[in-house]
């Protein structure tokens, strides 16, 4: 139960930043990128998943935070969260700093707005570099920026 409410907070917290205005990459100070995605809510998850796998990158889980919501007796536009990541890869961030674990592993936010667009969010690694003072692994957050921006191309509107 103690877990579900953690969720359901993270579902809220999502939510507040869902109605925040949409930020242009590069991103704003936030550290927020957005991109639009071509399809459907359910095509676009299932076509993130599916190049996740083909990349070989394990995949944690997926966070249906509207159920969750919904379950809370929310109502809550559609938003899941994907949490996938390349463990040696991922343990150079936190060799550098270990609280970068608060952004590790990566977190993808699939959502869709009052207009019914489709997006795909996450936190730009420079960002993620800055809020933990790395410096000395550019080179690391350059392929998780490639990775993702990969990712997330499989999806993106034109």
């Amino acid at each position: 139960m103690f877990q579900a409410s953690r969720l359901l907070a993270a579902a809220l917290v999502w939510a507040a930043a869902l109605a925040a205005p949409v930020h242009a990459q590069p991103p704003g100070d936030d550290g927020i990128v957005r991109v639009r995605s071509a399809y459907p809510m359910d095509e676009t998850i299932a076509r993130i998943r599916a190049d996740i796998a083909a990349k070989g990158i394990l995949f944690f889980q997926a966070v249906d935070q509207a159920q969750l919501a919904a379950k809370a007796g929310i109502n809550l536009r559609p938003s899941t969260l994907l949490e996938f990541g390349n463990p040696p890869l991922g343990a150079q961030f936190l060799t550098a700093n270990p609280n970068a674990g608060l952004d590790w592993p990566v977190r993808l936010l699939v959502s869709q707005d009052e207009s019914g667009v489709v997006w795909a969010t996450w936190t730009d690694f420079a960002w993620i570099a800055k809020r933990h003072g790395i410096t000395n692994r550019q080179e690391q957050f350059a392929t998780a920026t490639g990775v993702v921006e990969s990712i997330t191309s499989t999806v993106k509107a034109p």
